[in-house]
């Protein structure tokens, strides 16, 4: 079954665009490593938390706005090697990232029910 890296990171509103041309750079060599797709979204309803919210996941600041995304892959094994080809690629290496990497959370993912 299919298998999800999820993030959450938060952007700083200014930098929108500039995200945006870091996912249509980073969005052809997830799919060469592998990936069956990739989404990046832009929050525009995300509510305040009290007790838990994804601004305080991240430690939202002032003129940020959190992102969700994902990728698809095919399995697991499909994700982890991609994962460590990744790490060797120069390509990923000169990414334009505009982003607060330390405040940016990720894990995987199975899926279990897709409708």
């Amino acid at each position: 079954m299919s298998y999800i890296t999820g993030f959450l990171t938060p952007v700083k509103a200014a930098d929108r665009d500039r995200y945006i041309r870091s996912a249509e750079f980073s969005a052809p060599l997830f799919k060469e490593f592998g990936a069956l797709e990739q989404v990046e979204t832009w929050g525009v309803d995300v509510p305040a938390g009290k007790v838990t919210g994804f601004d305080l996941a991240v430690k939202l600041e002032e003129g940020e706005v959190v992102i969700f995304s994902w990728l698809k892959w095919p399995d697991k094994a499909t994700a982890d090697a991609a994962w460590a080809r990744m790490m060797e690629d120069p390509r990923f290496a000169d990414m334009d990232m505009p982003f607060d990497g330390k405040r940016m959370m990720w894990g995987g993912f199975e899926v279990v029910f897709e409708g």
